[in-house]
């Protein structure tokens, strides 16, 4: 059984790169592909924080690279390519999430959400996307938002951004799935991370969030653990170009 296991799920030999992986459901799943045997790169704005978040992942064996960057800039973002070097399992996790009521957005507000949640992955995909393809295998993990299907809590323009990601899966999928690249998009539903801060913050909102799950409960990072490494692998190479609700049930409750 275990053979059998690691055929499926192992990614020794891989090198995956996380956006966003200095905390929350970035961070676990890097630690999540790093324990299942990948190299990780992790790339994230703050440099302490990425730091504490290499120190953590060496601790279970993980060899770890960090780039600080910005990924709302674009030369930020060519520097993670030019710097990474070969990935072959690219999640773009790193996002913002700026929710005022629709009027309230300014076109900075727009420009900003749509640079992070939408232009990164699309770049990033750009870059890793045809060079996966030419090696004839790749994964490319998208992470989106309730507001990739559904519209509340203020969606504004980062519920546009998430439906673009969701369509952006879908595009990338079928541009590179005949070369062995699968391209797919993990749902989550509301998740206990230092991005929801807000939300957490409005009294008796993350018991009415809890209670639309139908675990009963809201989401943690390390929910995401294992349908990170399912999609990560050989395991889950039938799979493309779909959205993966790691949510507790929420979207259908």
């Amino acid at each position: 059984m275990p053979h059998y296991l690691q055929e499926l799920f192992s990614l020794h030999g891989r090198r995956a790169l996380v956006t966003g992986g200095s905390s929350g459901i970035g961070h676990a799943i890097a630690e999540a592909l790093g324990r299942a045997g990948a190299d990780v790169v992790l790339v994230a704005r703050r440099p302490a924080e990425l730091d504490q978040a290499a120190g953590h992942l060496r601790s279970h064996g993980v060899t770890t690279t960090c780039i600080s960057a910005d990924l709302a800039d674009r030369d930020d973002v060519q520097r993670v390519c030019d710097t990474a070097g070969d990935i072959d399992i690219l999640v773009n996790n790193a996002g913002n999430n700026i929710r005022k009521p629709m009027a309230e957005l300014t076109t900075d507000d727009y420009e900003l959400t749509l640079a992070v949640n939408l232009t990164a992955p699309y770049l990033l995909g750009q870059h890793y996307g045809p060079r996966m393809a030419a090696r004839g295998w790749g994964r490319i993990i998208n992470i989106g938002s309730q507001q990739s299907v559904s519209a509340f809590g203020d969606s504004g323009a980062y519920g546009a951004a998430k439906a673009g990601l969701a369509g952006l899966t879908r595009s990338q999928a079928e541009a590179w799935s005949p070369s062995g690249v699968c391209v797919n998009t993990i749902i989550p539903g509301f998740v206990l991370t230092p991005l929801t801060a807000p939300a957490q913050a409005v009294p008796g909102r993350i018991e009415a969030l809890a209670a639309r799950h139908m675990l009963g409960r809201n989401g943690v990072p390390a929910d995401f653990a294992g349908a990170a490494v399912f999609l990560a692998g050989d395991a889950s190479a039938f799979v493309t170009g779909q959205m993966l609700f790691v949510d507790g049930g929420f979207f259908v409750h």
